[in-house]
């Protein structure tokens, strides 16, 4: 007796009823601000380059054109002028987990890929940094 197989192309019960998320991103801010472990890293500011890209539940509604149906981006970038603004950081890679908090704390981001960049370390690289991706199920 052979074994059924599944059928093709029928829709799950997930699939039936949560839309497909869609994604905000935010390319190329940069922010002169005061992040290092040197000691003139302590005192003088460095441009740093951010992206972020988050996976948003939901799906906006065209036809309703208001931005009370979408995560705002102009949100997620003053909560990121707000996380250098207070102060200095020693690691980019600290810098990027407080962005990742700060995103994933929207009820409606599923994940979010956070690259912090340095621009001036050296000479001969267009800058150096860390990309780091962090989703809802590793946050509860």
């Amino acid at each position: 007796m052979a074994a059924k197989r599944p059928r093709a192309g029928k829709p799950t019960a997930r699939s039936e009823s949560l839309p497909e998320p869609y994604h905000i991103f935010i390319r190329d801010l940069v922010i002169e601000a005061l992040v290092g472990v040197y000691p003139h890293e302590h005192r003088q500011v460095q441009p740093i380059r951010v992206n972020v890209e988050l996976e948003v539940r939901g799906r906006p509604d065209p036809r309703r054109d208001d931005i009370r149906g979408v995560l705002s981006y102009e949100q997620v970038i003053a909560g990121i002028k707000a996380v250098f603004a207070a102060g200095h950081i020693s690691l980019v890679e600290t810098v990027a987990e407080r962005i990742a908090e700060l995103c994933l704390a929207d009820a409606r981001v599923l994940a979010a890929r956070i690259t912090v960049e340095k621009l001036r370390v050296e000479p001969l690289a267009a800058g150096a940094g860390v990309a780091i991706r962090r989703s809802r199920q590793a946050h509860g």
